[in-house]
């Protein structure tokens, strides 16, 4: 044989022996089928904080984003742990840093195979311009979604995402621990003679500048997934809207949520999450409910008051904090139920990162 030829034959050798490209293909959360040649090893992400999304189903979500979008970062002390762990977060490249604010430009210079966007970004004029010019550039572009529908949305997500990076049994994995935790709050919940307290969600909250609150989406399907009635969809017709104290007052809800986070202590608001330990987190909450007003709403009065943290409204995480307010609201029907049992298992079985904090409080004994 020649050497042409032996050169020929043992291509082709490495050619059958070299795993196959597979075309991966998948139903985005808009109904918009995208398809790659191979599974994406090259990612924008819109929003920042998906990267703890990816952590779900990735050991080394970092090694899979070429660049992000920063109006929605990690919370710092979650970046600080990814830091830890994959010094190459630093190298991943901005490519905007404003409220729908998206650098084509600097997006086609990564050369990704993969933009994913969020549903919120859909209605955006500009945002569906720098769409159509990066499509127009040979970059697929899709959308998930896991806070303004999450309990419709975010499985979905989780597994397209699972499906565009190969990791479909990650993502399986994840949706059936997810999924059956969710399902037994359903179940339970099933019947209609059970009675749902009225609940007022106080978002961001502070004890001056009273209140913020929600209507349709996030939080109130978390409320009423979890067995109560969110008061504040009788008033606010979008997803955020305000109210007066006084309203509140008059209201007179059987249960009290606050909401906050590390952004708050400027405010001098609720202050909980990662990093935040349990005496910083216990006395905002209680110099919040102790404040003139709050301090005489019948829920506080009678200890049906919790704050929780407020980042907990876009991931799939939030199915410890459905399981947190189910118990708040029905205590007898779900006293086995372990939230922060569920929060332990997600960081040990499948996040690749653990952040300290203090996720939720309840009024001093």
């Amino acid at each position: 044989m020649s050497l042409a030829r032996l050169f020929l034959a043992a291509l082709a050798l490495i050619a059958a022996l070299a795993p196959a490209r597979a075309e991966v293909s998948a139903t985005d959360i808009l109904g918009r089928t995208v398809t790659l040649p191979e599974p994406a090893h090259r990612i924008v992400l819109g929003e920042g904080r998906h990267l703890s999304v990816l952590g779900l189903i990735h050991d080394d979500p970092v090694a899979l984003v070429a660049g992000w979008r920063l109006d929605k970062p990690l919370d710092p002390p979650t970046m600080a742990a990814y830091r830890a762990k994959f010094p190459a977060v630093d190298r991943i490249a901005s490519v905007g840093a404003g409220n729908r604010d998206l650098s084509v430009e600097a997006i086609i210079a990564l050369d990704p195979d993969l933009v994913v966007l969020s549903l919120m970004d859909e209605k955006n004029q500009g945002m569906a311009v720098a769409r159509q010019q990066l499509e127009a550039a040979g970059i697929a572009v899709a959308y998930v979604d896991f806070f303004s529908h999450p309990l419709e949305n975010s499985m979905p997500s989780l597994r397209f995402l699972g499906t565009m990076t190969g990791a479909e049994a990650q993502a399986e994995d994840f949706a059936t621990f997810y999924e059956s935790r969710l399902n037994r709050i359903r179940d339970r919940l099933a019947d209609p003679a059970i009675a749902r307290p009225r609940v007022f969600v106080h978002v961001h909250a502070a004890p001056t500048g009273c209140c913020s609150t929600v209507g349709p989406g996030v939080f109130h399907d978390f409320v009423t997934t979890a067995g109560g009635q969110n008061i504040g969809a009788e008033t606010v017709k979008g997803v955020l809207g305000t109210v007066s104290l006084e309203y509140l007052i008059g209201a007179d809800p059987d249960v009290y949520v606050a909401t906050g986070g590390t952004h708050m202590a400027s405010r001098g608001g609720l202050v909980l999450g990662s990093g935040v330990d349990a005496r910083t987190a216990q006395d905002s909450f209680d110099s919040l409910i102790g404040a003139p007003g709050f301090a005489s709403l019948r829920a506080v009065t009678q200890g049906r008051a919790a704050g929780v943290w407020h980042l907990f409204n876009d991931s799939p995480v939030h199915i410890a904090l459905i399981e947190y307010l189910a118990r708040t609201f029905h205590p007898d029907l779900f006293a086995d139920i372990d939230p922060a049992a569920t929060l332990a298992e997600i960081e040990t079985r499948f996040s690749p990162v653990q952040v300290p904090g203090t996720w939720w409080v309840t009024p001093a004994p």
